[in-house]
């Protein structure tokens, strides 16, 4: 089997002063002025929309409205026959990431949770399934625009286990970027599934980055690595080709590529930690559009308004948006509640929060995203 080792690189490269800036960035990591109850939702959308890169990545052509649609309705039932392989394709990857969340903190990453990651993702799938779901492949297998032949299906195992041995090294904080991008390109190496190896590839780095503490269902850390590979498809595949041959040069240019990649989404999510930003650039301007779509009355819009600006609202702070009686604002209120664009904070509570995904917002705040220029280039190829 193939060691997998750490590359020889200077002290004066630029994968030197990434990992360092990376350093730095991850101090900055839970400090923000954006409520925490807004921000969480931004992570959702977020995490949306890397699920949707994911299968971008793979050929899926599925509209962010589209999918933001089966978002939707996945919050209320399970399946659904009017979905499509698409769209069904980007909720697996949803469902793989909330197992993630549940899971990695406190599960080791071993077979059987890469497995199960992939079992997730190609459920019920017709042209991105698999024909053995969490199996490993059983035959030989090409890839891609690349060149480099995967091991022999009899050998995948104890490639896989001496990645999994890898995985689980404890290394110092400024070393586990590193070991993330390495395990991702040997991952994709092995190819050790018969389809859905990229999504499962991605999917196996995140893990690693919730096990790391750079991102968490909670707070403000939320980075997904996705994001980088769908910055640049062409040079994800270049840089994963590059290191195929497993030497110091080719290993070194793919780790710059990850980790330089992370720093610059590291900077953008700091600006979705600044409450202004959020809401002056993101929010008010969505709620706008929406209203200039015809989905809301002025009243509405400028009832969610308050809302984006107050983060917490009650029914009386909303006497000036949505005039008349008592009881006529309670009607409006529960108007915007039963299209999720305000949530009750609690059950049976009167104060209420500005919902903005999955629902009619959403495709409003993704064109806001785009305009301020958060989101890779992979989501503004076709239409949102």
């Amino acid at each position: 089997m193939n060691e997998i080792k750490y590359p020889q690189f200077s002290f004066d490269s630029d994968l030197t002063r990434a990992v360092i800036e990376l350093e730095r960035e991850r101090t900055n990591l839970n400090r923000g002025t954006t409520p925490s109850e807004v921000f969480l939702q931004l992570k959702d959308l977020f995490q949306l929309l890397t699920s949707i890169m994911s299968a971008r990545i793979e050929g899926n052509r599925t509209s962010i409205l589209d999918a933001v649609t089966g978002a939707a309705g996945l919050r209320d039932s399970s399946r659904s026959s009017m979905r499509n392989d698409g769209v069904e394709e980007i909720l697996n990857i949803q469902r793989a990431v909330d197992f993630i969340e549940q899971t990695a903190a406190t599960s080791p990453i071993n077979h059987m949770f890469i497995r199960e990651l992939h079992r997730i993702v190609v459920s019920d799938l017709s042209r991105e399934g698999d024909r053995t779901p969490g199996a490993y492949r059983l035959g030989e297998v090409s890839i891609g625009r690349s060149n480099h032949r995967p091991p022999w299906p009899a050998d995948v195992p104890d490639h896989m286990s001496t990645l999994i041995d890898f995985i689980g090294e404890e290394v110092e904080p400024q070393m586990q970027l590193l070991q993330t991008a390495i395990a991702h390109h040997r991952f994709l190496w092995i190819h050790p599934f018969g389809n859905g190896n990229g999504r499962t590839a991605r999917l196996l780095t995140y893990a690693m980055l919730v096990k790391q503490g750079y991102t968490s269902a909670s707070d403000y850390r939320a980075v997904n690595p996705t994001a980088v590979f769908g910055s640049d498809r062409q040079g994800y595949y270049d840089n994963l080709e590059a290191a195929d041959s497993l030497s110091d040069e080719g290993i070194v240019a793919w780790c710059t590529y990850v980790l330089s990649g992370l720093n610059t989404d590291l900077k953008k999510l700091g600006r979705l930690t600044d409450q202004n930003f959020v809401t002056n650039e993101l929010l008010i301007p969505a709620i706008e559009r929406l209203r200039s779509a015809g989905g809301l009355t002025s009243g509405e819009a400028a009832a969610l308004g308050v809302a984006a600006r107050k983060t917490i609202v009650k029914a009386g702070d909303l006497d000036k948006a949505l005039p008349g009686s008592p009881s006529t604002r309670s009607q409006a209120i529960r108007r915007l509640t039963d299209r999720n664009l305000l949530r009750a904070v609690a059950p049976g509570a009167r104060s209420y929060q500005l919902i903005f995904a999955p629902n009619e917002l959403t495709v409003h705040m993704v064109n806001r995203l785009d305009v301020s220029g958060l989101l890779p280039r992979i989501l503004t190829e076709d239409p949102i």
